[in-house]
């Protein structure tokens, strides 16, 4: 089963374990990524259509009622992460509804007008959210992707996180998915190293059970996927597959044990 791994930001090493969260949007969604042995969920509500936005407070109550560490993606529209000053509002209101009702951590991305990430838009949720909850998380999603597309300077750009007190970012290195952006990301691990102590990077983008060994080898501190299946839903199998391999990559590295 994949677990909890130190937050160095330095990438694995032996004895570590890698963490595992799919995305999913409903209450059966968690049941289903508790059973495959996943960390914890992202809770997203019209992955197809959007690519998530922010579920409802009923389906918040529902999947955290399961028992697993739900992550709420607050997202209060599709398309791009610049947000006007209600807009940021809202989200944080979001933020706060979210671990009232049982969230382990919110999920959120804010770009500036540079192109960057908003640190201060950031730093706010941050500080209402654990306000709230002192030991919720705070993610960063692929905003940051985004970011790094537009040309954001990718040290200065997980510098910006670290010094809002996020937990991780959810990034496929800036590429469309993660097989494109293995090399990316294996910099971005070393740039966290550097510049972003304590910054969990979480490889997110097209992961399947046959990205996981070379994902796992660029040093990414966690895996995040969807696993659907021909209903758009997470699928047990490809849950169970991608958790398998996970399993199987961190027991095989030499001098780790499971």
């Amino acid at each position: 089963m994949a677990g909890v791994l130190n937050r160095t930001g330095a990438g694995l090493g032996v004895g570590q374990r890698v963490a595992l969260e799919f995305a999913v949007e409903s209450e059966a969604g968690v049941r289903v990524a508790a059973a495959a042995g996943a960390l914890r969920v992202e809770l997203c509500a019209d992955l197809a259509a959007t690519d998530g936005v922010t579920p409802s407070l009923a389906d918040i109550e529902a999947a955290c009622a399961v028992g697993l560490p739900v992550h709420v993606l607050v997202r209060p529209r599709p398309g791009g992460f610049a947000y006007g000053r209600e807009e940021l509002a809202a989200i944080e209101r979001g933020c706060v509804q979210a671990v009232r009702a049982g969230a382990a951590g919110v999920v959120v991305g804010m770009l500036s007008r540079d192109g960057g990430p908003d640190a201060e838009a950031l730093r706010r949720v941050a500080g209402v959210v654990r306000a709230e909850a002192p030991d919720a998380e705070v993610t960063f999603h692929r905003a940051f992707d985004a970011a790094l597309a537009a040309g954001a300077e990718p040290a200065a750009a997980l510098a910006r996180l670290a010094d809002t007190g996020a937990d991780r970012v959810l990034t496929s290195g800036g590429a469309p998915d993660c097989r494109l952006g293995l090399t990316a990301l294996r910099r971005l691990v070393g740039l966290a190293r550097e510049h972003a102590p304590g910054l969990e990077i979480m490889a997110g983008g097209g992961v399947t059970a046959a990205l996981v060994p070379p994902l796992l080898d660029a040093g990414v501190h966690a895996v995040h996927a969807s696993a659907r299946g021909r209903g758009g839903t997470i699928d047990p199998a490809t849950a169970g597959a991608i958790a398998a391999t996970i399993s199987s990559a961190v027991a095989a590295r030499p001098g780790n044990a499971q």
